[in-house]
Formats: C-alpha cells, sequence, structure tokens
C-alpha cells in the first residue's frame, strides 16, 4: 500500500476537497464512486429555503465564530477539521426529510451530527454544505416496561437512559466509555462500545427498531418492539454504525436488560505490559467466568492518568493493570465470581489485586481508565488516537508488537483499551525532539506499521470509534477490491447524488 500523504490545512472549497495522489493519513475523498459528485454552494435563496423549513432561529449561517464549533468533533489536530457553510437544526422528522429533498435538488452536501464527540471525524461537514444537527430531538418518547424497550430521538443524551430505567430494574446495556457526552443517535451511528461489551456486547445488540430519514428524503420505519424479525434483508443492522452515510435517525427503540443487583471490580496491577494481556484470555478461557469489562492499561497510559487525577494509589511498582469487572444476581454470587477471576490474576503473574465493592471505590478505580484520554490531551498536543481491534488470543502478540514498534521509532506508543474483546487505542505520542513537520512526515508510516500487524494478526481497523475521513485511507487494506465495491454499490442506491455525509468510510476506486 502507497504510504499516505499528510491533508493540507484549512477547510476546503464546497465543490471539492483536495487530496494527492495517493490517499491521506486522515485525509478526505473527494467523492466514493468513478464519478465525482459536482456539489454546489450554499446560496442566499436556499439558506431562505432552509429557514422557512427550520424557522430563522434554527438555521446559523455567516457567522464564522459559531460555525467553528462544528467544523470538528474530539479529533484535537486541526487539519482534520473542515467549515461548514451553514448548520440547521430541525425539529421533526418530516423537516428532516424537506431538507434532504431540497439538498438533492440542489445538490448540496449534508452531514448528519449528534453530540459531536465522535474521534473519526465522521460528523466533520469535509465538502462544506450543511450540517444537520440533531440536538432539538431529543426526547424519551416512550418508556415499555411490558415490552422492556425505550424509545428515544437521536438527540436524547445516553446517560439520561439508565436513571429513568432503572427503578423499574432495567438498564441500557450498550453504552460507551463516553456516556455522559455522547447521544443515543451518534452512538447508533457509530455502533459504539464500552466497558461492559465482554459481557453485553455493543450498541448494536440492543437497537431493535428505527425510524430514518433516507439520503433522499423518504421516512421509513424499520423493525419495532420485536425480539426476532427475519422479514426480509437486516436493514437495521446495515443502518447500524453506517456513520450517519446511509440515513439520519429520528426515532430509535433500544431494549433494555435486567439490572444486576451486585457487582463489584477489580483492580489488578501486573509487573509488565506483556503479563497483564497475557493474562487475558486466560481469564475468560480459563477461569469459567465471562466478566462484565475487562480493560487493559498500560504504564504510560495509568500513570498519567493517574498524575492527572492527582490518584495516590500504590501503584509506581506496576507495569501495567487490568481493570475488570464481574456482576450477577447476588452479592454472594459476585463474590464467588471476583475471588475466581483473582486467583487466575494471581497464577498469571499478578503483583496486587485490589477489589472495590462498593460505588465509592468503583469510582476511583474507574475513573482512571475514564479519564487516560483527557490526560493525554494535557500530556502532549500531538498524538494519534487508534481504535484497532485483534481476536482476544492475538491480543499478546499484538502489545510485543506495538512495542517494537515504539522502540523503532523512539516514541512512545500508550496502549490501553477493552481488553476483553481484542479492542485497543493505540496512540502514537509525538517525540517531543521532533518538530511538527516531522511527525506529520513520520506518523503516516507508523500507523502503517501498526494497521500492517493488525491486519496480519487478523484484526481490523476500527473497533468503536469508526472510520470517518480521519481513517479512510487504511480501508483497503482490510477490505477487499471486492468488499469496497459492495459498500460503494450500496452507497449509490441509497444515494444516488452522494448528499449524505459524503467522503466518509468508502474511499474512491483505485485510478
Amino acid at each position: 500500500m502507497p504510504l499516505p500523504m499528510s491533508v493540507p490545512h484549512g477547510p476546503p472549497g464546497p465543490a471539492a476537497v483536495a487530496v494527492g495522489s495517493t490517499a491521506a493519513a486522515g485525509a478526505t475523498a473527494a467523492h466514493v464512486a468513478a464519478r465525482p459528485p459536482a456539489y454546489q454552494p450554499v446560496t442566499p435563496a436556499l439558506l431562505d429555503e432552509l429557514r422557512g423549513i427550520v424557522g430563522p432561529a434554527h438555521v446559523i449561517a455567516g457567522d464564522p465564530e459559531k460555525l467553528e464549533a462544528y467544523s470538528h468533533d474530539e479529533i484535537a489536530e486541526p487539519e482534520y477539521a473542515r467549515m461548514p457553510e451553514c448548520v440547521v437544526r430541525p425539529g421533526s422528522a418530516a423537516e428532516i426529510a424537506a431538507i434532504m429533498k431540497l439538498a438533492n435538488r440542489e445538490r448540496v452536501p449534508v452531514t448528519p451530527r449528534g453530540a459531536g464527540s465522535g474521534l473519526s471525524g465522521g460528523a466533520v461537514p469535509v465538502h462544506g454544505g450543511i450540517v444537520l444537527l440533531t440536538d432539538r430531538l431529543n426526547k424519551v418518547l416512550e418508556f415499555d416496561r411490558a415490552n422492556l424497550t425505550i424509545t428515544v430521538e437521536p438527540g436524547v443524551i445516553t446517560n439520561e437512559i439508565n436513571p429513568l430505567v432503572r427503578e423499574a430494574g432495567l438498564f441500557f446495556a450498550g453504552y460507551p466509555m463516553s456516556l455522559e457526552s455522547c447521544s443515543v443517535g451518534g452512538n447508533v451511528a457509530e455502533n459504539a462500545g464500552g466497558g461492559k461489551a465482554v459481557k453485553y456486547g455493543v450498541t448494536g445488540r440492543y437497537v431493535t427498531g428505527l425510524e430514518l430519514v433516507t439520503p433522499t428524503g423518504e421516512i421509513v420505519t424499520l423493525g419495532g418492539k420485536l425480539s426476532k424479525d427475519v422479514t426480509g434483508y437486516n436493514l437495521i443492522q446495515l443502518m447500524v454504525g453506517s456513520e450517519g452515510t446511509l440515513g439520519i435517525f429520528t426515532k430509535i427503540t433500544l431494549k433494555l436488560m435486567p439490572l444486576p443487583k451486585a457487582s463489584a471490580d477489580l483492580l489488578v496491577l501486573f509487573p509488565s505490559a506483556e503479563s497483564a494481556i497475557a493474562a487475558v484470555p486466560r481469564i475468560i478461557a480459563g477461569g469459567g467466568i465471562l466478566p462484565t469489562a475487562l480493560e487493559f492499561m498500560d504504564r504510560t497510559s495509568f500513570m498519567a492518568a493517574c498524575e492527572y487525577l492527582n490518584e495516590t494509589l500504590d501503584y509506581q511498582q506496576a507495569g501495567a493493570m487490568l481493570l475488570i469487572t464481574v456482576d450477577g444476581a447476588t452479592a454472594t454470587e459476585v463474590e464467588a465470581a471476583y475471588e475466581a477471576v483473582g486467583e487466575q490474576c494471581l497464577q498469571g503473574g499478578a503483583l496486587e489485586v485490589y477489589v472495590a465493592d462498593n460505588h465509592t471505590t468503583s469510582e476511583r478505580v474507574w475513573k482512571i481508565r475514564r479519564n487516560i484520554a483527557e490526560a493525554f490531551k494535557v500530556r502532549s498536543p500531538r498524538q494519534s488516537l487508534e481504535d484497532i481491534v485483534v481476536p482476544i488470543a492475538a491480543i499478546p502478540a499484538m502489545v510485543t508488537g506495538l512495542l517494537e514498534i515504539a522502540r523503532k521509532w523512539d516514541i512512545e506508543i500508550p496502549c490501553y483499551g477493552h481488553a476483553g474483546d481484542g479492542n485497543l487505542h493505540a496512540t502514537p505520542v509525538m517525540n517531543p525532539a521532533w518538530t511538527d513537520a516531522e511527525w506529520h512526515d513520520r506518523l503516516p508510516r507508523i500507523l502503517e506499521e501498526i494497521f500492517t500487524l493488525t491486519a496480519r494478526l487478523g484484526g481490523t481497523l476500527s473497533g468503536e470509534h469508526g472510520i470517518g475521513h480521519k481513517r479512510l485511507a487504511w480501508m483497503p487494506l482490510f477490505c477487499s477490491p471486492a468488499h469496497l465495491e459492495m459498500m460503494r454499490a450500496i452507497k449509490l442506491a441509497l444515494d444516488p447524488h452522494l448528499i449524505l455525509n459524503p467522503g466518509k468510510i468508502i474511499p474512491p476506486p483505485a485510478a
């Protein structure tokens, strides 16, 4: 695979995005099909029509300071940002449908956006045009206790669901790590995962029904409150994880689960990253216990978080940590489970096993894991947070390979993440002695080595953060030409003018 080029800074014009003769690391493609779309600018006349659809108060245009907030997601590097020409805030499915019909008529690209907490550039308007914000669609529409479902609009913040259903002894299990800031629509669009995915799976497992607006402006209902449904193609799961390229969600029905009555966390210290990660398959396969969560943190990651939090836990002798959660119907069941898991860890070489069996101590240890990314933002302005995933048995080889790549390039590659399902956030961090130019020159080669190793171990490019435009260039390393053509065919069938969130997921065909 040719090495990607770096992307020019600054927003592109509405008609195209500049790309080099090779794919760009974090770059955007001007099209996903052989025939590039001729996108048109947002004109004053079009703005008037948008104001007529959603109301003047819900259209932002002509104010660069306000628009800048919608030019990026949580990726810090400015080279991934692109300015929209306007932002619209519809309040209903009918308004979204009208916007999409108008955008198709005028050939103006539309980029859906939820809370903007993504890490792939998926909500970034790479071709300018319209950003369609779903924050006004923020109602809980129905809590159906009899059918164990909750139906919400896409702008509902994920963290609001469990307090609503807890009194009924239920919970939404498919939550991501950033549940306090992300919206349900974005979670479904990314098929987001989280700490509990080892036992409970990711968001898509819990989506039973969708109402959505198609790229051409039709309102469609898929599924409902059914536990089983094989009536035609599984379009719900096609839409889940499609990153806003195939439809805009307006209603989402989620399956709820019985709330476990008890839980406990183990913070386990190991002498090295290799010994910690080698214990993961042992815990899952050898102990007869399926943990709720099984998180890995190498020394660089947990020390950064502990320093960031002023955490005084005695961790200095550790080379890595595992954070393990078990839950169950009774405290006795949970105690037996964490004792069995702890024994597996000690047999695998653990130095210490700390048990957190109440809310205060559990929150203390989970804060370390949740704040790693924030700690690194403070610690280093230049880094590349990745989202690789490999088979569980390949995790030790992956971590060993990452250490070798870090030594070769004389950088740190902190590694942490959901080791229980093979999803690791390997994060190359710029050597402080390098200039920005050296970083931009070397990062694509570092990423190529990381991704090539991932592919060789049977892994893939993203487990939960998505492709967006940040990882677009690397898709051919993991997807065959026939695989990519299938995705292009689906995109073109549903979005013939390539209006909805273009420049995401699918790279252009090889010349």
